[in-house]
């Protein structure tokens, strides 16, 4: 389908402010996929707040320039389908990654992260990564360990008092 000029220039401006806005980026090569496979893709991106587009690779290089993702555009070559995460970073690799085990026809091709380029292989580790919440609930995890340490040992001395009195008790009434 031909685009006009007009067209073209809103998609690379659409594309240039999610990546201006994008923590990281994954591009999949997605030939071979049937409509009802990319369905189930976009339908699982659109759950996951994950911004999925299929863009020609010299439009793409034109709204990837000047944003954190300028080092992908050597590597937008063949049918390549871009992902964005809005918020979280992990959240499009995630997406990617799960819906590559199940079909092995998107291959992921470039994986970025606030402006380096990774390994292909490497989606793994961005995927894995924490959420915001779940990197608060470890940190706040990690803080309140030492306080919940200390509580126990100060308490500890009273609890073995009571025990050992509730065991004499115990003892007398037995006798």
């Amino acid at each position: 389908m031909s685009l006009n000029l007009e067209a073209k220039k809103a998609i690379v401006e659409e594309v240039a402010e999610i990546a201006g806005n994008s923590p990281s980026a994954v591009a999949a090569e997605y030939s071979g996929l049937s409509v009802s496979d990319m369905t189930e893709l976009r339908q699982s991106a659109r759950d996951a707040g994950i911004y999925l587009r299929v863009v020609r690779n010299s439009l793409a290089r034109r709204a990837l320039e000047d944003t954190n993702f300028d080092c992908m555009r050597e590597g937008l070559v063949g049918q390549l389908i871009l992902a964005f995460s809005k918020d979280e970073p992990g959240a499009a690799a995630k997406v990617i990654r799960d819906f590559s085990k199940k079909n092995n026809k998107l291959v992921v091709k470039l994986v970025a992260l606030e402006g380096k380029l990774l390994q292909p292989s490497d989606i793994d580790a961005l995927a894995n990564l924490p959420s915001k919440d779940q990197a608060i609930g470890m940190l706040m995890g990690m803080m309140i360990a030492p306080i919940a340490t200390l509580v126990r040992t100060l308490a500890e001395p009273h609890a073995k008092l009571v025990r050992t009195v509730k065991a004499v008790a115990d003892q007398k009434q037995a006798a």
